[in-house]
């Protein structure tokens, strides 16, 4: 059975280093993004009859999204500090935001995008300060989602 390069080229998993993070409508640079993940409460049903046909277990309660990213710190760019200063300044005005995780092919055309609908930034964490290190200046956000949904090939 002979493969021409379309076949190889579309069975062949994606490289997971390339792939843009839109925040509202700002892009950002991200050097890394963990927790994307859906999971939900297995609940164990036990009906009267239980005993003759076993307890049966259902889906529960979904679990919220949390989700970390982390990024290197730069001049003139503190866009998750206003986000989470502006969330708990005023908690009364919507501060959530949707942010979209799109894993590109070579040419950067998007083709799984993960939309995490309605994060808000629980916490910041700033780079451990050693001087003894030549490491990048990295921050850390965590942010928790009502949702997340998944589209493959978006338009």
């Amino acid at each position: 059975m002979a493969f021409n390069k379309n076949d190889i080229k579309s069975s062949y998993p994606l490289p997971v280093y390339n792939y843009r993070v839109t925040l509202g409508s700002l892009t950002i640079g991200v050097s890394e993004i963990a927790g994307l993940s859906i999971q939900y409460e297995p609940v164990t049903y036990k009906h009267g009859f239980s005993f003759v046909m076993g307890p049966k277990i259902i889906p529960g309660m979904r679990q919220p999204i949390k989700l970390t990213m982390k990024r290197g710190i730069v001049k003139q760019s503190a866009a998750f500090y206003r986000w989470l200063h502006d969330t708990y300044a005023d908690p009364f005005k919507n501060s959530k935001q949707d942010i979209l995780i799109d894993l590109c092919d070579e040419s950067g055309t998007p083709i799984v995008r993960w939309k995490v609908q309605g994060a808000m930034p629980i916490k910041i964490d700033a780079p451990t300060f050693d001087a003894n290190s030549t490491e990048v200046a990295i921050e850390t956000i965590e942010v928790i989602a009502q949702d997340v949904r998944i589209e493959y090939s978006p338009a």
